[in-house]
């Protein structure tokens, strides 16, 4: 079967496209499945360029989207024939966190979803919210799932309250889907007047240029009468933390899902201490989050927004794609 392997040096133009030996019988509490879409993310770019270190040969791609084709014994969740999604963090079944890095993470710590078939613990995966193709499925694992825990676990979104969400990357529409369902105003922040047109027509109440507005932070304050927001879905990291601190209202919430502009800097801490501002991070989320998620996304009918997709031989086609920073939304892998 074909898969795709990393190399040292790790480079986009190294990644190997190669055959491998399809997998056998699935053991006690295992499956069988056939992989069919995976998606990108910033993680999955991070470990291919080597910026996340991983062994070499490792098999990327966080997301797995497919069909159960066969069961081993003493599994009686999924049978042959249902369509399956990937789990990010497949020890963290439920409950408070129980991981700190990525070392269970398919696609860094273990292999990932590159490749057509694999056989791995059933609590490794849950169902396909009803409807959805694989491709839109596999969209769900990494990015939609980071956007539900920030906005209804963690920061317990409810109507009138107010979101700002920072560009069109996967997380972030998943971020203003989700805050419009649940009844928030959203502001939304890109660089590309184009790419905020379709934001608008996706439920932004409100948009900003940073690139002509650098200090966006102040736009926020004008277009909520100096108030701030209540929630902040931070994926910039080092470069917008500090506007997302001075755009945040006393009290509210700053969730830190990504680290797309750096991996440190310094934090204005007398303002973060005196707005008294609630600042967390996490990673992605458990499989009863997901679950809880795909509930949600059977009674809204919210649907992703994939921007593109690619054979499973044009994955570093695809990952320049994502590194130029042309996608909006979701980049779709056919394997």
């Amino acid at each position: 079967m074909k898969v795709v392997k990393l190399k040292s040096p790790y480079e986009l133009s190294n990644l190997e496209v190669t055959e491998m030996e399809a997998p056998g019988e699935p053991g006690p509490g295992e499956i069988l499945v056939r992989i069919y879409s995976s998606s990108l993310n910033f993680h999955d770019y991070a470990v291919a360029i080597g910026a996340l270190p991983t062994q070499p040969g490792r098999i990327p791609l966080s997301d797995g989207a497919g069909i159960v084709t066969a069961l081993g014994s003493g599994v009686s969740e999924f049978k042959v024939g249902d369509s399956v999604v990937s789990c990010f963090a497949p020890s963290w079944q439920y409950g408070t966190p129980t991981i700190s890095d990525f070392s269970q993470t398919p696609g860094d710590g273990v292999d990932g979803y590159a490749l057509e078939a694999v056989i791995r613990p059933a609590n490794w995966f849950t169902r396909v919210p009803r409807g959805y193709s694989y491709a839109e499925a596999a969209t769900i694992t990494t990015a939609g799932l980071t956007a539900w825990r920030a906005l209804v676990v963690e920061s317990k979104v409810k109507p009138g309250d107010t979101v700002l969400i920072q560009g069109s990357g996967g997380v972030s529409i998943f971020a203003l889907q989700i805050a419009k369902a649940m009844g928030a105003t959203v502001i939304a922040t890109s660089s590309s007047y184009e790419k905020l047109e379709r934001l608008k027509d996706l439920g932004a109440d409100f948009t900003i240029n940073y690139k002509r507005q650098t200090q966006w932070a102040r736009a926020v304050l004008a277009l909520t009468d100096g108030i701030g927001v209540d929630h902040i879905v931070e994926v910039g990291g080092q470069g917008t933390l500090g506007q997302s601190i001075q755009a945040c209202r006393i009290g509210g919430h700053i969730q830190l899902v990504g680290v797309l502009t750096g991996l440190s800097g310094e934090i204005a801490l007398p303002l973060l201490l005196g707005r008294q501002i609630r600042l967390s991070g996490f990673i992605v989320g458990s499989r009863a989050q997901q679950m809880d998620f795909i509930r949600a996304i059977e009674t809204t009918g919210l649907r992703p927004v994939i921007d593109s997709q690619f054979q499973l031989n044009e994955l570093g086609t695809a990952f320049q794609r994502q590194a130029a920073g042309k996608h909006f939304g979701k980049i779709a892998i056919a394997i």
